[in-house]
């Protein structure tokens, strides 16, 4: 479902799968410079579907969140930097300089993003919402970023 705007859908996921297709075709769209937040519950997915985003940058090792670690970086034909502030408070992430280090050359995705809100830009804003399925999830896509729309063509690729 596309909104009026044409800047947000919502792609329903029957499951793990599901959602790391939804990543790749994101991951396979991105061009650098682009900043991603993630939302959502605790289990909801995020980590899922940035290993999807990894596999459409070409990353091809394994993704794991950076909860204890705060960011992972990966090299594939952009470079993936995986931030996760569940452990910090947006003011603790600008001071230690996670959220100053995003360039051109790079994607960063920003797990438990709501810690931060206000504090960075966003290209892309990801809700993941679990559904009365086990394993289903809503995902809404917004591009807050116009130039990024053609982002939200994900839906049919999945």
């Amino acid at each position: 479902m596309v909104d009026d705007r044409g800047t947000t859908i919502r792609i329903e996921s029957r499951g793990p799968d599901d959602t790391r297709k939804i990543g790749k075709a994101i991951g396979s769209r991105l061009r650098g410079g682009e900043v991603i937040l993630l939302k959502g519950t605790l289990g909801a997915g995020k980590t899922t579907l940035v290993q999807g985003i990894a596999r459409g940058l070409g990353i091809e090792g394994p993704v794991q969140s950076p909860s204890f670690v705060l960011e992972r970086i990966h090299r594939g034909r952009l470079e993936l930097r995986h931030l996760d502030l569940y452990r910090l408070t947006g003011a603790e992430a600008l001071e230690a300089g996670l959220l100053s280090e995003m360039g051109e050359s790079d994607v960063t995705v920003i797990e438990w993003a709501e810690r931060a809100e206000g504090l960075i830009r966003a290209d892309l804003e990801v809700r993941i919402e679990k559904t009365r399925e086990d394993q289903g999830r809503s995902i809404i896509i917004e591009a807050r970023n116009p130039a990024l729309k053609s982002l939200l063509e994900v839906q049919g690729t999945c």
